[in-house]
């Protein structure tokens, strides 16, 4: 059975008291709203550590847009229950004030990556993200954290603040886990109507069949798709567009890339 911790102090004692025993952890740092992406998460986790803990935590720091925010999907029940039968060790529900009782002063910035694609588009975004997940692999203190790539930018900004500020902990990245139509799996899927996530689905597969950038942007804004940026980096293309007021990203390798 899922034990669940509201206050991170006493999270701590507990995974210091099973460090001492030598028990590993794997982590999953999430924002509910779960679905089978997260899950896949969860399972590669339970294969490789002895616990496995998930973080549920909408990050207000990472949102540009506070009408996003407030939309963003909150369903804690189903997702405790969902974890509870993935057999889920721990789960950690911190609240702001703990987090943030700073203020939010302190934070990190990195000055290059996260000054493209997404951080043009949403200014301030990525640190707000590097900034809490820092905070959440030390309260974690998990021998592995895993992050899905599908948010390619992302996953390649906490991979080298790992590596920069020497954290313990492992980044072990996971493909992306997609419905039977290509669309990548997003707790933003909710918010599309049933034509409109048909539609979606145009997203992964201009991605993966254009020949170029400029042809997928074409073809995606021919679909009537806003694109933010569709761009080729470290061996995939990477993506962002709004569908009916949803933003969707994806990432996909390249012919021959990583």
């Amino acid at each position: 059975m899922t034990t669940v911790f509201d206050r991170i102090w006493v999270w701590q004692e507990r995974r210091a008291c099973d460090v001492r025993r030598g028990i590993s952890l794997g982590y999953v740092p999430t924002m509910g709203a779960l679905h089978e992406g997260h899950l896949s998460l969860v399972e590669r986790s339970r294969t490789e550590n002895d616990r496995t803990l998930v973080s549920i935590f909408v990050n207000p720091t990472q949102f540009d847009d506070p009408a996003d925010l407030d939309a963003y999907p909150r369903t804690l029940e189903r997702d405790l229950a969902l974890l509870d039968v993935a057999g889920v060790d721990f789960v950690l529900l911190p609240r702001a004030e703990e987090m943030y009782c700073d203020g939010f002063r302190y934070r990190v910035s990195e000055t290059e990556l996260s000054t493209t694609l997404e951080g043009v588009h949403r200014p301030g975004h990525f640190d707000g993200v590097l900034t809490v997940v820092l905070k959440l692999l030390h309260i974690a203190a998990a021998e592995r954290a895993y992050f899905g790539e599908k948010d390619w930018q992302q996953l390649s900004l906490v991979r080298g603040m790992a590596d920069a500020f020497f954290l313990p902990t492992t980044i072990v990245a996971c493909p992306t886990v997609r419905e039977s139509s290509g669309l990548a799996l997003s707790s933003r899927n909710a918010r599309l109507t049933a034509p409109d996530r048909a539609r979606a689905a145009t997203l992964h597969r201009v991605l993966a069949s254009a020949a170029t950038t400029n042809d997928a942007i074409d073809q995606l804004t021919d679909a009537g798709f806003a694109v933010d940026y569709v761009a080729d980096r470290d061996g995939r293309r990477l993506a962002a567009v709004r569908l009916a007021g949803v933003r969707l990203i994806d990432s996909v390798p390249l012919s021959g890339g990583a």
